[in-house]
């Protein structure tokens, strides 16, 4: 099985479905799954261990999935969008002109131990100035890594070169860590805090605040971060001038 055949059984439910087909994620996971086994059988991993398999190829293709989903609108916005490891595993020296300078304006100053770039899984810019709007970690559940999540935000945020980055993290949330604010869990505490939001693909009720939200609401407020980004660009621009 390959990230295609997650992309054809999504397209597949949002035929049926239209905008809401996010909320079918889990639904499509468990039928990829059994197709996955079925491949598995043919050529088993050597430890004979499918869940391991499963679990490898699904954490690997689920943000490869969030791309397919989102990239269409963020790019009618007129950004960009780019998968992290693009960006983690390339030489400078071997990457575009524009994904050089995204990566050089997301690195964060370690002092005498370099600069790195955060552990995000997408990058969503703005191309004529590669200026980065917003990072975007997608887990199936939050335990697997929002708190790196909460690092990277206080880490960009402790920095005037990338304290406008946001920070989202997308996820099905199985576990079910986001669906109540009151009494909140640690991890959706860790959202609400340390996070500048996260977005549920889940067909169960979330009670929402301004920080944890339903998936469809993601673009809309993209829509609202680009217009404030360009504001501020727009009076940073203002300022050089009157100098």
């Amino acid at each position: 099985m390959k990230v295609e055949d997650l992309i054809k059984l999504y397209e597949k439910k949002r035929e049926i479905h239209g905008i809401k087909a996010y909320e079918r994620i889990t639904e499509l996971l468990n039928e990829a799954k059994s197709i996955h086994y079925a491949d598995w059988k043919k050529n088993p991993t050597p430890n004979n261990d499918h869940e391991q398999s499963w679990r490898g190829f699904k954490g690997k293709n689920y943000e490869k999935l969030i791309l397919h989903i989102i990239q269409e609108e963020v790019e009618t916005l007129g950004l960009k969008i780019v998968n992290g490891n693009t960006l983690e595993r390339t030489l400078s020296k071997n990457l575009p002109i524009q994904l050089n300078r995204v990566k050089r304006n997301l690195l964060i100053d370690y002092g005498e131990f370099g600069s790195h770039l955060p552990d995000v899984d997408l990058i969503i810019y703005e191309p004529k100035t590669c200026d980065v709007l917003a990072v975007l970690s997608s887990k199936i559940t939050l335990r697997e890594r929002i708190a790196q999540t909460g690092y990277w935000k206080i880490k960009l945020a402790d920095d005037s070169h990338t304290e406008h980055v946001k920070v989202f993290f997308i996820t099905p949330d199985e576990d079910g860590t986001l669906s109540q604010k009151t009494p909140a869990k640690k991890g959706r505490a860790i959202v609400e805090i340390d996070t500048d939001g996260g977005y549920v693909m889940s067909e169960k009720t979330i009670e929402e605040s301004n920080k944890v939200k339903t998936f469809d609401k993601f673009i809309d407020d993209l829509k609202e971060l680009l217009i404030s980004f360009r504001r501020h660009k727009n009076r940073e621009n203002s300022l050089h001038q009157a100098r």
